[in-house]
C-alpha cells in the first residue's frame, strides 16, 4: 500500500512538473514573441533613423579597396565633381577641391582629407570624369594585398621591366612600378639613394623601399 501511494506521489509530482514545465515553456514562448515584435519595431526605428553613412548595417563589408576599375565605387564612369565623389566615399573624409594646369590643360583636383591629413586625390578634366586616383591612407587596400608601407620585396623581385625612375611626385628619390595585375594600377616606392641622379637604384638597394603612395589611372 505504501508502494502505491508513494508511486502515486511521484507520479502526482511528475504531472505537477510537466504542468509547471509547460506552463514556463508557455511563458518562455510568449516572451519571445514580444522580444521579436519589439526587435522588428527598434529595427524599424534604426532603418529609419539612421543616416546612411552612420548605419550600423554599412559598418561592415563597406572598406574600400582598389582593382583594376577604380577604388570602391569610383571608377572612370564616375563624375569629376565634388559631390559625386563625396556620395561615393559615404562621409569617410572631409573634402576640399581645386584646378590646376595639367600638361596644359585645366584639370579638377578633389582632395580627401584626414586628421588634417591629404589621404586621397582625385583628378580629372573640368566637367568630365575621374581620370586618376591617388591613395596615401595607409588603410586603403588593393584587392591583391599591397597597401602603404609594403616593401618593394613583397611585391617585386626586380625592377628591369617593372619600374622607372620618377621625379613628379616627391623630393625623395621616387620609383613608380606597375601593378602586376593591372596596367591601370602603379606604386610609388620612396627610399634612401645615394647613387647619381637619374639613375634607377639596385634591386638590392629597392627591396627596403616602401609604398608611399598608390596610383589608379583610367
Amino acid at each position: 500500500m505504501m508502494n502505491k501511494i508513494f508511486a502515486f506521489k511521484c507520479s502526482k509530482h511528475k504531472y505537477l512538473k510537466h504542468s509547471h514545465l509547460k506552463y514556463k515553456k508557455i511563458m518562455v514562448a510568449t516572451s519571445l514573441v514580444g522580444c521579436s515584435l519589439l526587435l522588428t519595431a527598434c529595427a524599424g526605428t534604426l532603418r529609419a533613423s539612421w543616416p546612411t553613412a552612420l548605419s550600423p548595417f554599412n559598418w561592415f563589408g563597406s572598406s574600400l579597396s582598389v582593382s583594376e576599375q577604380g577604388m570602391g565605387k569610383i571608377n572612370k564612369q564616375t563624375d569629376m565633381t565634388q559631390s559625386a565623389i563625396e556620395q561615393s566615399l559615404a562621409g569617410k573624409y572631409r573634402l576640399r577641391s581645386g584646378m590646376e594646369m595639367q600638361n596644359g590643360k585645366l584639370v579638377s583636383v578633389v582632395q580627401g582629407m584626414k586628421d588634417g591629413q591629404v589621404k586621397l586625390e582625385f583628378h580629372g578634366l573640368v566637367d568630365g570624369k575621374v581620370n586618376r586616383i591617388d591613395i596615401l591612407d595607409d588603410g586603403i587596400k588593393t584587392v591583391w594585398g599591397a597597401k602603404i608601407g609594403i616593401p618593394f620585396s613583397d611585391l617585386y623581385k626586380k625592377a628591369f621591366g617593372e619600374c622607372q625612375r620618377s621625379h613628379d611626385l616627391t623630393i625623395q628619390p621616387t620609383v613608380v612600378c606597375t601593378a602586376p595585375q593591372s596596367q591601370h594600377v602603379s606604386y610609388v616606392f620612396t627610399g634612401i639613394w645615394d647613387g647619381p641622379e637619374g639613375l634607377m637604384p639596385s634591386d638590392d638597394v629597392l627591396k627596403n623601399w616602401k609604398v608611399s603612395r598608390i596610383v589608379w589611372k583610367s
